[in-house]
């Protein structure tokens, strides 16, 4: 039939690494842009010409300003604004929010449009230099990660300390840190939405062409990493809060520790290829190992309130740990900022310039304190369990939305 066509685009313009991608507070493993599309033949099979020339008219103007924002995710100190004053990635944004109704119109109840479509995407995780599939769904699919890229790589710039003209880093701001566990809560609500609502409505023939970085795998992996990272945010707040106990910190600890663990488990098999994918999962790793430092830390702290000799032990073997791991983090932070694109780490802030204070500070003292109980058994033996907490932070409920008039009349 006739349709829309993929007008290739530069590929290696729009898939290139760039050498360097500065200061990372928020990963993001590039940005998929979509390819340009033009009718090529008379329209057949009773595709309605107004809603594929809308479509056309609103992806055009999406393909133009994501080729833009993908060298802008990967450059945050180098942000571009609007006219109005407005980030490109807000526009952006909101090109994709007036796109998606129009798209659901090929997918509505009755609908027999799904599959007359061919759409293209550029890939960053996938072999693959590009994906094309004749799906609606794919597209939908393709937007809603492109939505949450987006939200995480607003985060990002929320999270890294600005500097002054006299070349000095400030402070992240409070307000700054509680905006970013909003984006966070969003970014993973795409996601979610994502994974529940579109993945299962794609064929089974068309899933398998769907590129890794599409996969339900790395899909659940950036949900809970932006779950985890609005933790550590959390975290970050509360040591800075007089208010928070030990007891709510070390909870707080331990529920990063399960988001960071089960994305960690999502990227495990799959077949990522490297400079992005190998970066994407050395910061999982990083930040999973780091998290379990600072959990094993408070609950070291809150079982050395214990009076026994037992839980004096477990306090120490639990610091400890924290202390070890904490060095390994160091060393797999290290090999994430080397790996292409290379990358650095903005100064030290939030719960790690806390912890990386504290401790090995505390386990020294501890093991001092307690030299009498302590043993020449492998600590690794006597590690106690981390506390098991349901993770309290929920991604933002998305729902695609209604499908447009114009769409649903064609």
């Amino acid at each position: 039939m006739g349709c829309f066509n993929s007008k290739p685009n530069d590929a290696g313009a729009i898939r290139r690494r760039p050498g360097n991608i500065g200061e990372v507070a928020v990963f993001i493993p590039g940005l998929r842009v979509p390819e340009s599309l033009e009718l090529s033949q008379p329209l057949s099979d009773g595709f309605p010409r107004r809603l594929a020339e809308r479509l056309a008219a609103l992806r055009s103007r999406i393909v133009v300003m994501a080729a833009h924002e993908a060298l802008s995710v990967t450059r945050p100190r180098k942000r571009t604004f609007t006219q109005h004053g407005g980030s490109t990635s807000a526009d952006l944004l909101q090109a994709l929010e007036e796109y998606l109704p129009v798209l659901l119109g090929l997918v509505k109840e009755g609908s027999n449009l799904e599959d007359k479509i061919q759409f293209s995407w550029m890939n960053q995780e996938d072999d693959a230099e590009e994906t094309a599939l004749p799906s609606s769904w794919y597209e939908v699919l393709s937007v809603l990660h492109m939505m949450a890229m987006l939200r995480l790589s607003q985060a990002n710039s929320l999270l890294l300390p600005k500097t002054s003209l006299e070349g000095y880093h400030t402070k992240v701001s409070e307000d700054n840190k509680r905006a970013s566990v909003e984006i966070f809560l969003k970014a993973s609500g795409f996601l979610e939405c994502a994974i529940q609502h579109v993945l299962p409505r794609i064929s089974p023939e068309n899933r398998k062409g769907l590129p890794v970085d599409l996969s339900e795998g790395v899909l659940k992996a950036i949900c809970m990493q932006a779950l985890g990272q609005a933790i550590d945010v959390q975290l970050g707040l509360a040591i800075d809060s007089p208010k928070a106990t030990l007891a709510v910190k070390r909870r707080l600890a331990c529920e990063m520790v399960k988001c960071w663990q089960q994305a960690h488990e999502s990227m495990a098999d799959l077949p990522l290829i490297d400079s992005w994918g190998e970066k994407h999962r050395l910061f999982v790793k990083w930040k999973y190992i780091e998290a379990k430092a600072a959990a094993y830390y408070y609950h070291g702290l809150i079982l050395d309130e214990g009076n026994t000799e037992k839980s004096r032990r477990m306090a120490v073997a639990a610091l400890q740990s924290a202390e070890e791991l904490l060095k390994e983090s160091k060393d797999v932070a290290e090999a994430f900022h080397a790996a292409p694109p290379v990358s650095r780490s903005p100064p030290v802030c939030g719960s790690m310039k806390y912890l990386h204070d504290k401790i090995q500070k505390d386990s020294s003292c501890k093991v001092r304190i307690n030299k009498d109980l302590y043993s020449n058994d492998s600590i690794h033996e006597a590690v106690p369990p981390l506390p098991d907490f349901a993770v309290a932070l929920k991604p933002e409920e998305y729902r695609l939305p209604a499908v447009t008039v114009d769409a649903a009349n064609g």
